[in-house]
């Protein structure tokens, strides 16, 4: 799919949340690093935006767009960095040392501009979400000041001639409240691109591709018994039928009834070959006396790939491997640029297969967002119970349970989810919150109960609120809840004594604690 609006990425943690907001908007948006562009600018793209980055553009050897941004002919949008870049790129000056601008700012609007039509006329305030440290004090000749604010003199400006856009603060986070409304102001009214992305058409599409990629190929796919995993393999059956085969690797690391739904799921609502592979106790065995999390990452894909290896000998000479693996899956598990941006967590799904499985890969939902999966779930009538779903990580509750992993502790913490998402749904929260569960600590406290001394384990619940979870905040539950979660929690799952609520954001926190 040919994506008629690209990103360039200079290595800010947010730079999805633009290809994120573009969709939105119903136009389709792809992210290629700033350094590996060629190709995807040479398919002629109708727009083009320049993301945010942790350069400075005055550094030595610091990040710059390809020329052939600006000799393409199409609008283009620079964001923080990017229109910092553009400056310097196009005959203007970018310097260092002066006032920095971080977290909520007023722009002011100077002068009318079709990348702000909406938002207010001349002299309106607009608040935004500002996050750098250097400022452009000379614009490029043809450009022209369109807002201002306190620390920046060029918080917006414009060659409406070339239609060429920059902006100092990020339109792509929730924190500037009518961003969204300039980055479709961008590709619609600027770039003139129809709002056509959609569920229905990304599936009609899908599925041409799955067939014409498979052909009469055998695939097996992956059910980890997750959103992801289960809209792949619906769209996978509904492209190539009994071509597909479907291996559920039960690592014993799932929350409670979770494997008897998804293997009920499968072979009775949708009749699709299932295999069931029981093997929780090779998984639990091999993540024994491990406590760090990228190793625990590490050892449940590698276990996952074996089983896979022995189970799919059974279907007998597959071509393909299915997997449930998102946009955001491969954007965070490599850094976008090779340098700037950070890693901040392996997943297990992305990387490519063991050289030994002759099979190829078939990924139909990488180029989606989590929501944008929800959306195609109900595309293809799968259960809104099952498509609501909060997201569960592949690795299951390992990566709830920081230290060691025992079948004691994992018994515990089944129980104390069980509670907790129970109380949410009792309450009529559980759609309101994009993901809420329990983490057991390694972490013993002394405890009464009764007339006893207790010596048990440390809960702490963990609920955000969250679009498409690159962002996150915690979820303001009333004190009377949290009191009786925790009244439940510690009279009814024997193990745990103290119960704590998690009130960090995302960033600087990440969503699940390991």
């Amino acid at each position: 799919m040919v994506a008629p609006v690209l990103v360039l990425d200079f290595g800010s943690q947010v730079t999805q949340l633009i290809a994120r907001r573009v969709r939105e908007a119903g136009v389709y948006c792809e992210i290629v690093p700033f350094n590996k562009a060629d190709a995807a600018l040479a398919e002629g793209p109708r727009a083009i935006i320049l993301s945010g980055g942790p350069c400075s553009v005055h550094e030595e050897g610091s990040p710059r767009a390809p020329q052939a941004v600006f000799d393409l002919g199409v609008p283009v949008l620079g964001i923080c960095y990017g229109e910092m870049t553009m400056c310097e790129q196009l005959g203007g000056a970018v310097e260092g040392g002066h006032a920095r601008e971080f977290g909520r700012a007023d722009i002011v609007i100077c002068k009318g501009s079709p990348l702000l039509d909406g938002l207010g006329d001349a002299k309106s305030h607009e608040p935004v979400w500002m996050s750098h440290g250097d400022k452009i004090t000379a614009i490029p000749p043809g450009f022209h000041i369109v807002a201002t604010s306190e620390n920046s003199p060029n918080a917006v400006i414009a060659n409406e001639e070339r239609r060429f856009y920059g902006v100092q603060f990020h339109p792509e986070v929730v924190h500037t409240p009518r961003g969204s409304q300039i980055l479709k102001n961008f590709v619609i009214k600027i770039a003139g691109i129809e709002p056509t992305w959609n569920m229905h058409a990304f599936k009609e599409k899908a599925i041409a591709k799955i067939r014409e990629q498979v052909g009469t190929g055998r695939v097996i796919c992956g059910l980890s018994g997750g959103v992801d995993s289960s809209v792949a393999a619906v769209l996978l059956h509904e492209a190539i039928g009994d071509q597909l085969t479907c291996i559920f690797v039960d690592t014993g690391l799932m929350r409670a009834g979770e494997s008897e739904e998804v293997v009920s799921l499968f072979r009775g609502h949708y009749n699709i070959p299932l295999l069931h592979a029981e093997a929780s106790e090779m998984f639990l065995t091999e993540l024994e006396g491990v406590s760090d999390p990228e190793k625990k990452r590490k050892i449940i894909g590698k276990a996952f790939i074996d089983v896979f290896d022995y189970e799919s000998a059974k279907v007998g000479g597959a071509d393909f491997l299915a997997q449930g693996t998102l946009y955001p899956d491969v954007i965070e598990s490599v850094s976008a640029t090779g340098g700037p941006s950070v890693t901040i967590k392996s997943h297990h799904n992305v990387g490519g297969l063991p050289a030994h499985m002759k099979m190829k890969l078939v990924e139909p939902l990488r180029e989606l967002f989590k929501d944008e999966v929800r959306a195609l779930g109900r595309e293809l009538g799968l259960p809104e119970s099952f498509v609501g779903r909060h997201p569960f990580p592949g690795p299951g509750l390992a990566i709830r349970l920081p230290g060691e992993i025992t079948r004691e502790k994992l018994e515990i913490l089944r129980k104390a989810d069980t509670i907790y998402l129970d109380e949410i749904r009792q309450a009529g929260l559980y759609d309101k919150i994009w993901q809420a569960f329990a983490v057991l600590l390694p972490v013993k406290t002394v405890g009464v109960m009764g007339d006893g001394r207790t010596y048990d384990f440390v809960c702490a619940l963990r609920a955000v609120t969250s679009t498409d979870g690159m962002t996150a905040d915690y979820y303001p539950f009333e004190h009377s809840f949290l009191a009786r979660v925790s009244t439940r929690l510690v009279n009814e799952v024997k193990g745990i004594n103290r119960v704590c609520y998690d009130i960090t954001s995302k960033p600087p926190g990440t969503i699940e604690w390991e």
